[in-house]
């Protein structure tokens, strides 16, 4: 395997086709908006002088890499020749079946197509397409070119050998695979997700503030970060997307949503990429709490 596309430029996409790049596939980037692939070339451009800085890589290794990624807007361009498609848009089920039946339309027969889905059925996806055995998840962690993880999410119909080839395959970029089998939330989610909720729930019911919450988890779990700020870096619109697709495929209580969460999102407070959510990241004043409204 030395062709692959990644669909969608945003963190988690132009996460994904760094990593590849980085190890020598030839990587087609592919977005709608020429304005997202260029800030998503930005990115890792900016990721690649952070490593030469550091002197993990050298100047040769951050040219070559990001002449290994060609970048397109036209879906049927960006993936005829390739041999894997990682899908990487929205976290929403209609988009991802949009893609997928385009996908088996448009790519060659012996494709694999994998998606970075967090939370959505596997299953569901492939029912999409006409090559069901060949859908897999691979969920990279965020970010992509540092956290070790790959969830590797089986289908029902997912064959042996897709599976294999693409443990291999994550092996071969530096990343830990974990197979997992398809349920909502696979497992990273289904663990952390609940966990940020109760931590939204417990803000909601004046336990304790924003700061003391994460203070409690940082020193007393010796979590890197809070679970307010994680919830703020993950973007609080996709943890509720999450939750959301928890509850209804469990129909368990436990994964509904916190009011507060819901509000905030509709509010459009969703964390770092809109410069507030539990905690404030305009320029003047980077990362400080957000008390008032929850006090």
């Amino acid at each position: 395997m030395e062709k692959i596309a990644v669909i969608g430029a945003g963190t988690m996409g132009n996460g994904i086709a760094h990593v590849f790049a980085q190890n020598g596939f030839q990587v087609n980037l592919i977005d709608i908006s020429q304005v997202s692939l260029d800030k998503g070339l930005d990115t890792i451009t900016k990721n690649l002088d952070r490593m030469l800085a550091k002197e993990s890589i050298d100047e040769a290794k951050k040219e070559e890499t990001l002449s290994n990624i060609t970048t397109f807007t036209a879906l049927e361009e960006g993936v005829s020749d390739v041999q894997l498609v990682i899908e990487a848009a929205t976290e929403n089920l209609d988009i991802k079946l949009k893609i997928f039946k385009d996908l088996d339309r448009i790519c060659k027969a012996g494709a694999i197509l994998a998606t970075n889905t967090s939370s959505i059925s596997i299953t569901q996806i492939a029912a999409a397409t006409q090559r069901p055995e060949k859908v897999i998840g691979m969920h990279f962690m965020n970010p992509v070119p540092i956290m070790k993880l790959v969830e590797i999410i089986r289908g029902y119909s997912t064959s042996d050998e897709v599976t294999r080839t693409i443990m291999e395959l994550s092996k071969k970029l530096g990343k830990t695979p974990t197979e997992v089998n398809d349920y909502p939330g696979f497992v990273a989610n289904r663990i952390l997700m609940p966990m940020i909720n109760e931590s939204i729930e417990t803000l909601y019911n004046g336990v304790a503030g924003v700061e003391e919450i994460d203070t409690v988890m940082k020193l007393g779990m010796a979590h890197p970060m809070g679970p307010l700020q994680l919830a703020d870096f993950i973007g609080l619109d996709v943890c509720l997307s999450i939750l959301n697709v928890m509850y209804d495929g469990f129909k368990n209580p436990k994964y509904a949503p916190c009011p507060l969460l819901v509000n905030m999102v509709m509010a459009g407070k969703l964390g770092v990429k809109s410069g507030e959510g539990f905690y404030d990241y305009s320029e003047s004043k980077k990362a400080e709490k957000v008390s008032s409204q929850f006090k």
